[in-house]
């Protein structure tokens, strides 16, 4: 359910900082897991449910000098939800939420990028979640980029948004303080 959404914001915020013209392009690091789309959405209000999609991938273009010209496009595998507990996992993936069968994947595609401060933007896109499509803006923060010790160079980038299920068509009554979910998104690229 809030697991698509999680996909969206894991790429938007790895928008964050891409350009086009002396843009680099860098494919996300999902092999030495140093990116995560998590998600959070309230238990009855009671307390926090939280959980992961362990399973994505995805690429970026980034030019700090230019960050309104970046691109950001990820897909997330919605059978990859994770929440640590296996029956709520199942449910997750049923008709209920992610309806997996139906819709193996989530995507997001950002459409802008605007800087709204030092190392902060907004990336607008659009998020594909339960075979329903709809715009975004996730708030993004670059975090830093380098060389790293295996002779490549990185980018990294966080961010978040909130969605609303009813917008994805996911209709389960869980509740008025659980209709929302909150996707974080924290991504490393290695530079191509």
């Amino acid at each position: 359910m809030l697991k698509k959404t999680l996909v969206a914001l894991a790429l938007g915020s790895a928008l964050l900082g891409a350009g086009q013209a002396l843009a680099a392009n860098y494919a996300i690091d999902k092999q030495g897991q140093h990116a995560f789309v998590n998600f959070k959405i309230s238990h009855l209000g009671y307390s926090w449910l939280y959980g992961t999609f362990k399973d994505f991938d995805g690429s970026f273009s980034f030019d700090e000098k230019n960050p309104e010209a970046s691109q950001v496009n990820v897909t997330l595998n919605t059978q990859s939800v994770d929440t640590n507990n296996a029956e709520r996992d199942k449910h997750l993936r049923s008709g209920d939420f992610l309806n997996v069968g139906k819709h193996p994947t989530a995507t997001f595609a950002s459409s802008a990028v605007k800087s709204t401060g030092e190392g902060m933007a907004d990336i607008s896109g659009d998020l594909t979640l339960n075979g329903v499509t709809r715009p975004v803006v996730i708030a993004a923060k670059f975090i830093g980029q380098g060389d790293d010790p295996w002779g490549g160079y990185r980018a990294g980038f966080e961010g978040s948004t909130t969605i609303k299920l009813k917008d994805f068509d996911i209709q389960k009554d869980l509740g008025p303080a659980s209709q929302e979910v909150e996707l974080i998104i924290s991504v490393e690229g290695v530079r191509q």
